[in-house]
């Protein structure tokens, strides 16, 4: 599995109308792309701490085209509730540690 996690400084004031922007407008983006499982969305408790979103995709492939193809506009939904740019980085998921999660992915 293959993960990317985006991380950016929030507008703290304006998280809910973010939150509804990425549930509304995003979510049906990614949910219509081959491959993709799941965002996990972590919100910091301190305001100028960054807020990390994970997504969760079956292979790297799938991402690249989700990036390359549907990526730009995602962006452009969320910019206006960030105070920084988005930066992001790429992981391999180990799920032979995550036994639990690998089940409930797989039902």
């Amino acid at each position: 599995m293959f993960a990317r996690m985006l991380e950016f400084v929030p507008k703290m004031e304006k998280k809910e109308e973010f939150l509804k922007a990425v549930k509304n407008e995003v979510v049906p983006i990614l949910k219509k792309q081959t491959g993709f499982v799941e965002i996990l969305p972590f919100f910091p408790e301190v305001k100028t701490e960054k807020a990390r979103f994970v997504s969760l995709w079956t292979e790297r492939n799938h991402f690249e085209r989700y990036e390359r193809e549907w990526f730009p506009r995602v962006e452009e939904i969320m910019k206006p509730y960030l105070t920084t740019p988005i930066t992001y980085q790429f992981y391999t998921l180990e799920t032979a540690l995550c036994e639990h999660f690998e089940k409930a992915v797989a039902a």
